[in-house]
């Protein structure tokens, strides 16, 4: 699986990027909000979704993890597809989608383009609850701001198995402790001991 690409934007659109890594081309399809956080960027690094179907091998990217979280829930609702997600996610911020879904509001999700009644009823009955509970798209949830450290710790911690919410809270309270210098393997130390 390929979790990130890194490098410099060859060519953007509001519905792709490429992504010229070390001499490869990446195609990527993105959503209109991530076009918006890179359209003034020659380079950077989007985090990636690799759809797989009978016909195609499709690379999403995205500006930042909480999107990218945000759009697998979306693709876990039966009827959402990857580029029905793609739509939710260029025609509302992703804030405005956990709200309108954890708030029950059917008629502002009708109002982005291939989402019907069902389908917004569909998807607030399979996710009001996922995302009002301190989600992975929480509306307050803890999102580092680059691939940083704390990026990294968050990574290591999940991949330990502990669940993102407890891991995010503990995340926090070690940076309040922590100082830029403070080692990737002590800040996931110092989080572990905040459990």
């Amino acid at each position: 699986m390929i979790a990130f690409v890194r490098g410099n934007f060859i060519i953007k659109s509001p519905a792709q990027v490429i992504v010229d890594v070390n001499g490869v081309g990446y195609e990527l399809q993105i959503s209109l909000n991530t076009y918006t956080a890179i359209a003034n960027s020659s380079s950077g690094q989007l985090s990636t979704y690799l759809h797989i179907t009978e016909n195609a091998q499709t690379l999403f990217g995205f500006h930042d993890n909480r999107e990218k979280e945000l759009f697998l829930q979306l693709i876990s609702v039966s009827g959402v597809g990857a580029s029905t997600a793609r739509m939710m996610l260029s025609g509302m911020k992703p804030d405005e989608i956990v709200k309108a879904i954890v708030q029950g509001n059917v008629k502002q999700l009708e109002s982005i383009k291939g989402i019907g009644k069902k389908t917004a009823e569909r998807l607030i009955v399979e996710l009001k609850d996922k995302l009002s509970k301190g989600s992975t798209a929480n509306l307050d949830a803890f999102v580092p701001q680059s691939n940083t450290i704390e990026v990294d710790a968050l990574n290591a911690l999940t991949s330990l198995g502990i669940g993102r919410p407890l891991a995010e809270a503990a995340l926090k309270k070690a940076l309040k402790n922590a100082t830029s210098n403070t080692p990737l393997e002590e800040l996931i130390r110092i989080s572990l001991k905040n459990m």
